[in-house]
């Protein structure tokens, strides 16, 4: 679907981006004022502080206490986090919230579903969630970025809400394009956000499809 095919990295090679991610994160994070942390981030009805705590919340929960929070919401994942996150970010100071990423930098949680490739995406998705959002420029490093949109699979645009019927994603930074139809151009790490089902502010993308992706 239009990716260049290239050689998949190693588990050590990953491992070792999604610790470099963290470490960056945390002292991204740390730099924030109090009112940035207060404010929206692109992750719908979550400021700033609702992202950063749900990032570690894989480090801090045992699968037992996440369990015993699914029943609590019915089953609902999104229910489940969405508490957690709220909870989390009110009981913890800005700091707390930031270092928890430096100290669990090499932890070796993995969603339920993608392994290593799906926890760099949580991290490096959710730092754009916040960085995009607050009109920071702070740009994804090549290695980690190519990683993630090389395995853009749209099985996963479900879970997402993702829809790129009639899209084909161009990045204009890199040699990588996904989809067919109607060309939607912009930074790669701007498309890895439509991927994963993020709206985006105006000015970033670029194409005729590109209302359906912009949220102002």
């Amino acid at each position: 679907m239009g990716k260049t095919a290239r050689t998949a990295p190693d588990r050590a090679a990953i491992a070792a981006a999604i610790a470099a991610e963290r470490y960056e994160l945390a002292d991204f994070f740390e730099s924030l004022t109090p009112e940035q942390w207060d404010a929206p981030s692109l992750c719908a009805g979550w400021r700033v502080r609702e992202v950063v705590a749900h990032l570690s919340m894989g480090f801090r929960y045992p699968t037992v206490k996440v369990l015993r929070e699914l029943v609590k919401a019915r089953g609902s994942l999104h229910r489940t986090t969405d508490r957690l996150a709220r909870r989390d970010a009110a009981a913890h100071s800005d700091a707390e919230l930031a270092g928890f990423l430096r100290t669990h930098a090499h932890h070796p949680w993995t969603p339920p579903i993608g392994g290593l490739v799906s926890a760099l995406g949580h991290d490096v998705v959710h730092g754009l969630d916040v960085s995009v959002a607050l009109g920071v420029d702070r740009e994804v490093p090549e290695d980690r970025l190519r990683i993630l949109l090389d395995a853009v699979d749209p099985r996963a645009f479900r879970i997402f809400g993702t829809d790129l019927a009639g899209v084909r994603l161009c990045a204009k930074d890199l040699d990588w394009s996904f989809g067919s139809g109607t060309p939607l151009y912009g930074r790669g790490q701007d498309l890895l956000l439509v991927a994963y089902g993020r709206g985006l502010p105006a000015g970033r993308l670029r194409g005729d499809a590109v209302n359906r992706f912009v949220t102002d």
